[in-house]
């Protein structure tokens, strides 16, 4: 072992750059000079993932039929992960969220656990469901935004006579590539002690947002319209937004240093997302990866949730908003 060592020590005798290369390979390290498959730099921002757009009216039939053929005992937490759609993605949305589909039935409550992963849901359509976060229990009702910060314990259930259905989003690959992973079930499988609160800083009403947005001290952005920042403290790699973008309203073209997905809560449009064009309504969700090139047109009076890595962007300071023509 220890002449093995030696000789790949021995540098003296190397005649030329693919001998040099290769000997140090041994050694488990490569030349920073030499051609790669994928380069270590590149010149101006990319994201190796696309724009994508996903439509409520073709999947929500799934969730129906979820509903129908998947029981609690096979998926307490019934949903259909948002694949951003290129080679070698097995679950990613953007490059550090990943959103979903889910839906709970009548009756059900999904049980109680809790992960390193900062988490929320967009409520598209509920009436009597609820969600449980550390022992605090508060409705879900639609238009409501719902924290599940990383490290808390969270459930579920309905009470209501008709299927509720949302949209999750997580910084799951964001975790990870950082690799702090950790998951876990409750114990005793659901929380005890649940105390009521229909007012919680977890739960960011509809009625609250709708106020919010119809202040007349709010700017209008050029790029992002009128603009409600309800991001949390608690929540720091996942910034929450929610835009009204008016009948008629456009955007100036952009592109910016964050990952980005929109979920539609009311309205329809047209958004050129790099080189795709979406026709969006209620309920859609579209991937806008950093640095795509993004331009709105709104046809009926529009409100959605944008749910970005910004913050952890501009932490590091990498975040970038440019005009584009």
């Amino acid at each position: 072992m220890l002449d093995a060592i030696n000789a790949d020590g021995d540098f003296s005798g190397i005649a030329g750059e693919a001998e040099l290369v290769e000997r140090i390979a041994r050694l488990d390290c490569t030349a920073g000079w030499v051609a790669r498959t994928r380069p270590l730099m590149w010149p101006a921002p990319r994201s190796e993932l696309v724009p994508a757009h996903w439509q409520y009216a073709r999947i929500k039939p799934a969730l129906v039929a979820a509903g129908r053929v998947i029981g609690t005992d096979l998926a307490e937490r019934r949903n259909f992960v948002l694949r951003n759609p290129v080679a070698g993605n097995d679950f990613a949305t953007t490059r550090t969220l990943v959103g979903a589909y889910q839906s709970i039935l009548p009756g059900e409550r999904a049980r109680s656990h809790r992960h390193s992963s900062h988490a929320l849901r967009v409520i598209l359509e509920s009436r009597g469901s609820y969600s449980v976060v550390n022992g605090k229990r508060h409705p879900m009702e639609t238009g409501d935004i719902v924290l599940t910060p990383g490290g808390h314990w969270h459930g579920h259930g309905h009470e209501g006579g008709e299927q509720a259905f949302w949209f999750d989003c997580l910084d799951l690959p964001l975790v990870q590539l950082l690799e702090p992973m950790s998951a876990e079930d409750h114990p005793q499988m659901w929380e005890d002690d649940i105390v009521s609160e229909a007012r919680s800083p977890m739960r960011l009403t509809w009625d609250a947002t709708l106020e919010l947005l119809g202040d007349s001290g709010l700017d209008d952005s050029p790029f992002f319209g009128r603009t409600v920042d309800l991001s949390s403290a608690l929540m720091p790699t996942i910034s929450i937004r929610v835009h009204r973008w008016d009948r008629r309203w456009a955007n100036r073209p952009y592109r910016q240093n964050a990952n980005t997905i929109v979920v539609v809560l009311k309205g329809s449009g047209e958004s050129a997302i790099g080189d795709s064009t979406f026709n969006w309504n209620f309920g859609d969700v579209i991937a806008v990866p950093l640095a795509s090139r993004v331009e709105h047109r709104v046809t009926a009076d529009a409100i959605v949730v944008a749910l970005s890595d910004e913050a952890v962007m501009r932490y590091c300071g990498y975040y970038q908003l440019q005009p584009c023509q």
